[in-house]
């Protein structure tokens, strides 16, 4: 399976590395907006290409990765690059997924292509385990704790705030929210009862920290609903214990069963990562197998990880995983 990668930044990066551990997976092409002499990659003898060229080695790449932010850059490429590409992406603006699929559909199926969205571990391995536990427990509640990890888009916020050299800031499941919802009690928890956020920051010199603090507290839509910590330190601080990008969470729900609602059930799926780009790389190399598979069969259109039965994942086959894994 030959995969094309564009954009190379720590999800590319991840998506190389993952191709690594995958024997059925091959680095075809590295495509990027920078200029491609600038680009030094991984992998020995893989070629990289300007983006512009992109159109000319379609007939090369079994599937096209695109590594790009929700906020502008996949709205736009997965649509497009549909057209002449099997694609995958991970778009996670979850109130824009059914604008997102609608568009990326009509464009797969006009090309007769595949094209699997909003792949990672959220959406994507916690979306799965959602649904499972809603399908089985359907009368229950669901719950969905992220962290310890760094939000890339919350310390990105943070950064952008005047006198802000650097920032780091982590997403914490609280404690006692998360024992009282394993107890089964069903509790109902604000946004603020559920997470709190730690930030590190790296003031320029001489700009007011007493002003930073309550602008980032403040900042609608990111920690106003949030009880939150800023710490200021020092640049050679923040790289030397916060340079990594952890992540991880919890997904878990809570049901009855049995004829008067006697049973108490508890579905719980975690994650603890220590780098949060090359665990969702390692996701998105899985559905790419998939995305190659669907179309060899003649399927097309936009699809999610709801729509990929579990045995295209595996590079195994049929009988192997009924002998070893069922």
């Amino acid at each position: 399976m030959k995969i094309g990668i564009l954009g190379y930044g720590n999800l590319g990066k991840g998506i190389e590395c993952a191709i690594k551990q995958n024997a059925d997976c091959e680095l075809a092409a590295v495509f990027t907006r920078r200029d491609p002499s600038t680009v030094k990659i991984l992998t020995a003898g893989v070629p990289v290409y300007s983006v512009d060229e992109i159109e000319k080695h379609k007939d090369e790449i079994d599937v096209l990765v695109l590594c790009g932010g929700s906020a502008t850059d996949l709205p736009k490429q997965t649509p497009e690059y549909a057209k002449y590409f099997n694609v995958i992406d991970s778009f996670d603006t979850h109130a824009k997924i059914p604008e997102h699929f609608a568009n990326v559909d009509s464009a797969a199926k006009k090309s007769k292509k595949v094209a699997l969205i909003s792949c990672g571990w959220d959406p994507g391995m916690f979306s799965l385990n959602r649904l499972y536990a809603n399908c089985i427990l359907p009368n229950g509640k669901d719950y969905t704790f992220w962290g310890k990890g760094v939000s890339q888009g919350h310390s990105d916020a943070i950064r952008r705030i005047e006198g802000v050299v650097d920032a780091k800031q982590y997403t914490i499941p609280v404690q006692s929210a998360l024992d009282a919802v394993r107890s089964g009690s069903n509790p109902e928890l604000t946004t603020r009862q559920k997470h709190t956020r730690e930030c590190f920051v790296v003031a320029a010199e001489g700009a007011d920290k007493a002003k930073i603090e309550k602008e980032i507290k403040e900042m609608p839509n990111y920690f106003a609903d949030y009880d939150t910590t800023v710490h200021f330190i020092s640049l050679d601080e923040l790289k030397a214990n916060h340079s990594g990008i952890p992540h991880g969470g919890f997904v878990i729900r809570t049901g009855k069963t049995g004829w008067d609602n006697e049973f108490n059930n508890v579905i719980e799926y975690n994650l603890k990562l220590d780098s949060n780009p090359a665990f969702t790389s390692s996701v998105i190399i899985a559905y790419a197998r998939a995305v190659y598979r669907m179309n060899k069969e003649g399927q097309t259109g936009c699809k999610t990880v709801f729509d990929v039965a579990p045995a295209y994942l595996s590079p195994l086959s049929g009988e192997e995983i009924r002998a070893h894994l069922l």
